[in-house]
């Protein structure tokens, strides 16, 4: 009988943790290495003041069938999402827009009708953008930024401001002046497009941490595999037909490796594997964007209108109200996605622009007791359009990459590190001649 390949995962984030399952799934032997104390990655948990924030508010669609498929697998309750039909509200603009629950395309078609704080121009604008991405099969040839694609079909100031810049930002973590107008129209096509359901939110009642890459690690002691958390792994070096990484304390030789770490951190592990030098050099022009959370605690609860809430004409984007998802009541997280002005102005100052923001859309506030504001510097790569991203195999046929950098028709989303680990897995398991459980077509 051929022994189960020997498989080591460098990288304790979504994508990492998809990986693993889907090779543990296959047949092989897996080792996770992560750095941190903390599993998660660039979706992980912070303590503060006894509270446990996520480092960044984070939503799912409905359409991220991978994502909820691996939190199946693992274990995960569904309730610990908390599903809402599509509602774009702006109390301080007395502007909303909710999903009707109808099946597509008649979800989208009467929420629109009904929708608040839209005239009749802007509506007419959101359906004509709607019919020219359809008409075109959602392709936009030659890609371009989403800017010029708002422009070139009449869309209003009012609509570009309160829909499609909103959720361009939240999505592709890149202003709409450089973002990719090919994968927002991706992101479009599966979601508002897509059956009624796939534009659902999904909003995690627990942190990031919890919501799959804990569970991930327990369903994997339970199956005969390690992870190893607080073990950094300094390099990968070839010896033979087997790769060898530093920091490994079992010295173990593996067949292949997956690095599941930001894109950043792949050139200082690959420096031994010379053939791997071209695609260091490609990681390394990437781009990449911050996103900035601002956690707010109240002493006593907001009047939100929903448990998520759009902020417009000042710093923030999104606010979030944590106690109508399982948090502690008075809890707020505000998210400011991508580079901009807020950049330009003190923490103390922001904090203070957003205390106002929030009485502008809520009406006024209980006495605020602690905030903390985190900020990811390199939180996404920058999506701008005919980005070339890298495969999961590389030019080292035993070393793969697995994070939402890696080709995909979306952003850098959950969904993206999901799927790429699955892919860099399936890869594995296909080389070895091996398959995942229930999933057909791999050998």
């Amino acid at each position: 009988m051929t022994p189960a390949p020997q498989v080591a995962v460098v990288g304790g984030g979504y994508a990492g943790f998809a990986a693993a399952v889907t090779l543990a799934r296959g047949g092989a032997r897996v080792t996770l290495f992560e750095s941190s104390r903390v599993l998660g990655g660039r979706a992980r948990v912070v303590e503060k003041d006894g509270y446990r924030l996520d480092n960044g508010q984070h939503i799912l669609l409905g359409a991220y069938a991978e994502t909820q498929r691996m939190l199946r697998l693992v274990g995960v309750k569904p309730s610990v999402l908390e599903t809402r039909r599509l509602a774009l509200v702006y109390p301080g603009e007395a502007c909303s827009l909710r999903a009707a629950p109808l099946p597509a395309p008649l979800h989208l078609a009467v929420g629109l009708l009904r929708a608040r704080g839209l005239g009749l121009a802007d509506k007419l604008a959101m359906a004509r953008l709607m019919r020219h991405l359809k008409a075109r099969r959602f392709r936009i040839e030659p890609d371009r930024p989403v800017a010029t694609l708002l422009a070139d079909t009449a869309q209003t100031e009012r609509l570009s401001r309160l829909i499609w810049e909103p959720l361009c930002v939240a999505a592709l973590n890149t202003p709409i002046g450089e973002a990719s107008a090919q994968v927002f129209a991706s992101v479009l096509r599966d979601s508002l497009a897509a059956g009624e359901s796939a534009s659902h939110l999904l909003i995690p009642r627990v942190d990031l941490s919890e919501l799959f890459p804990v569970p991930a690690a327990r369903w994997l002691a339970m199956r005969g595999h390690t992870v190893r958390s607080c073990e950094p792994i300094k390099a990968i070096t070839r010896s033979g037909d087997a790769l060898t990484l530093d920091g490994d304390p079992r010295h173990t030789r593996y067949d292949h490796v997956v690095v599941a770490t930001a894109p950043y951190h792949v050139g200082g592990l690959v420096e031994a594997l010379p053939a791997l030098a071209p695609l260091v050099d490609a990681l390394d022009r990437l781009q990449h964007e911050p996103i900035l959370t601002a956690w707010l605690a109240f002493d006593g609860p907001l009047n939100f209108p929903e448990p998520m809430i759009g902020l417009a004409g000042g710093y923030g984007q999104w606010a979030f109200d944590r106690a109508a998802l399982g948090g502690p009541e008075g809890l707020v997280g505000v998210v400011i996605s991508a580079s901009g002005r807020h950049q330009d102005i003190t923490r103390e100052a922001l904090e203070i622009a957003l205390l106002e923001e929030l009485q502008q859309a809520l009406g006024p506030l209980p006495a605020l007791k602690w905030s903390q504001l985190i900020t990811e510097k390199r939180a996404t790569f920058a999506c701008t359009p005919g980005l070339a991203r890298p495969a999961n195999a590389t030019p080292d046929p035993g070393l793969w990459l697995a994070g939402d950098y890696t080709v995909s028709p979306y952003p850098a989303t959950l969904e993206s590190a999901v799927q790429s680990g699955i892919a860099a897995g399936r890869g594995i398991l296909k080389a070895c001649g091996l398959k995942e459980a229930g999933v057909l077509g791999l050998k």
